[in-house]
């Protein structure tokens, strides 16, 4: 794989670079889930790596003198877990004309849903250069197509002139206007809605504390009971988790100042936690769970804490994850998220495009429907 201006070589793991290398790419700004100690701890973890069904192959570009020019995420899967963007049932067409899916190319963070670069450069040129590098590969490998998934406008737009199909969904976030508390967001809110939000608020504070926990506060067993609290979901949803033990004793020792871990208490006995990290542009929630049932406790830590926490650090937004309707009562508005696709198959891809078109406007359609029951007070 190779232009007469760059080299594009795979990096079967995040670490045969150094972390001030990689990071170099970054765009300006916080960007947790990009930085090499998150990857890192993936794949050191275990989380990440062939065994679970993502193999690292991320593309690493350098010029004719060997200096970097770029990087991209890439994991070679042999299954659609952990993606938030489903494809199974093109993987299931391809497998009834005959054809394999897997294994794919999957440019994104694993199992976080949240939306930023995915190509790591500093021009669009270079990036162009990633994206020619991940095709190249995907030909090499006789993989069945290429898959970027959350993406910022600028990659959706590059990666779209070089032929990738683009495919919409929509998540639910939360948008600080220049909020100066909780107590200013609700008077956002029709009075109906601020109503319901005080009482299920009072509902899941009573009896217990809560507290918010980041940097130097967090101790090992804090991540003790978190762990409890993630597979108690895991389990609950009928899923395997994802992320091993492992991930959050690296995450404690290398990326504790971009976390926010909210915890509830019984006396001294704590009964839940939810997950966060700390960006630039956004606070992103991640992962929750508790040890004892509490009405509206779910709400609370993952939604209305969060929102409070982002005014607080004077942040544009809260990405509170994949799905989840109920976040539209509760302050979160649909929000349209982008994913690219390239299919090497002629069958399929034609299949897929004609389908993402009218996938994308339904999914605009919903959009607008949804956005018109938002909790705030109306203006004629």
């Amino acid at each position: 794989m190779s232009q007469p201006d760059y080299s594009a070589r795979i990096l079967t793991s995040i670490d045969e670079v150094s972390e001030a290398a990689w990071d170099a790419h970054l765009p300006k700004g916080r960007h947790p889930f990009l930085t090499w100690r998150f990857l890192n701890a993936l794949e050191q973890s275990g989380s990440a790596v062939q065994e679970t069904g993502w193999a690292p192959r991320h593309i690493w570009l350098e010029d004719e003198v060997g200096a970097a020019m770029g990087a991209a995420p890439l994991y070679a899967k042999t299954h659609s877990q952990g993606e938030y963007v489903f494809d199974h049932g093109w993987a299931d067409a391809l497998h009834r004309a005959g054809g394999q899916y897997y294994p794919k190319l999957q440019g994104s963070i694993p199992f976080t849903p949240a939306c930023g670069p995915r190509l790591l450069a500093k021009t669009p040129e270079t990036k162009k250069a990633l994206i020619s590098a991940m095709v190249q590969a995907c030909e090499q490998w006789e993989f069945s197509g290429v898959h970027l998934t959350f993406l910022q406008d600028e990659d959706r737009a590059l990666l779209s002139e070089m032929g990738f199909a683009a495919r919409e969904d929509r998540q639910f976030h939360f948008i600080n206007r220049g909020y100066k508390d909780f107590d200013d967001f609700l008077a956002s809110l029709a009075s109906r809605k601020r109503k319901n939000i005080r009482k299920e608020r009072k509902a899941a504070q009573g009896g217990i504390t809560i507290k918010r926990l980041t940097g130097d506060d967090l101790r090992p067993e804090h991540w003790d009971v978190f762990y409890q609290c993630y597979i108690d979901t895991g389990q609950r949803k009928w899923g395997r988790p994802y992320l091993t033990r492992a991930f959050f004793d690296i995450l404690h020792q290398t990326m504790r100042d971009d976390i926010l871990l909210v915890m509830a208490f019984d006396g001294e006995t704590p009964i839940a936690s939810a997950l966060n990290f700390i960006g630039s542009d956004a606070l992103y929630g991640r992962n929750w769970g508790c040890l004892t049932h509490k009405p509206f406790l779910h709400f609370e830590l993952c939604y209305y804490q969060a929102i409070e926490a982002g005014i607080e650090l004077g942040l544009p937004k809260v990405e509170a994850g994949a799905q989840g309707e109920h976040k539209l009562a509760r302050g979160y508005e649909p929000i349209a998220t982008h994913s690219a696709h390239f299919i090497m198959h002629a069958g399929l891809r034609d299949a897929v495009s004609d389908y993402l078109t009218r996938e994308r406007r339904a999914v605009d359609h919903e959009i607008n429907i949804l956005a018109k029951h938002t909790p705030f007070r109306k203006t004629p």
